[in-house]
């Protein structure tokens, strides 16, 4: 019986991921197939089907899996935590480069990037009137330097990361 939840769909569901994100290491989204994915897995088009619309389908439904685990990593930290928040966040990234390298390669939108932003610390920080604008720049220019950082092998520390993070946030401060 093909019930949503049986052991069967679920060993075939993680099949089928861990095989997309293997082919994300080495081509395009775009390049990706359903024929690439079964041929990998020993799996049938129609065990994919029952499970994803499409590839896109499939990058979706990852990416949404990687951002419930991103958000996991840091429930119970608040704004006062902001230090300890970053070291965790930076060596949750080291021990995890796969998993961010995968989640940037399927940010294909711009509004899926890594959110670590919260609007409540910037309070007070300036002018109100272009927080917004501080925001967009700090959310664009974390998601950068993680980039970079994954691409060089995470050459640094978390705890460089961490203080550098600390420097350039400190740098906002009147």
């Amino acid at each position: 019986m093909n019930t949503p939840n049986n052991k069967r769909r679920r060993d075939s569901v993680e099949k089928i991921e861990k095989a997309f994100v293997a082919c994300l290491q080495t081509m395009d989204l775009k390049k990706i197939t359903v024929s690439d994915i079964c041929k990998m897995t020993n799996l049938n088009r129609s065990t994919f089907y029952a499970n994803f619309v499409d590839v896109y389908d499939l990058a979706d439904k990852v990416r949404k899996t990687l951002e419930q685990e991103f958000s996991r990593v840091f429930e119970g930290f608040a704004p006062a935590q902001e230090g300890a928040a970053a070291l965790k966040m930076f060596t949750h990234i080291r021990d995890n480069q796969l998993f961010y390298n995968t989640y940037f390669k399927l940010c294909y939108e711009e509004k899926h990037l890594i959110s670590v932003y919260d609007p409540r610390q910037a309070k007070g920080l300036g002018d109100d009137k272009h927080l917004q604008y501080h925001i967009e720049f700090f959310r664009n220019g974390f998601n950068a330097i993680v980039k970079m950082w994954l691409r060089s092998g995470c050459r640094e520390t978390p705890e460089e990361m961490a203080e550098i993070l600390r420097q350039e946030y400190a740098g906002r401060r009147p």
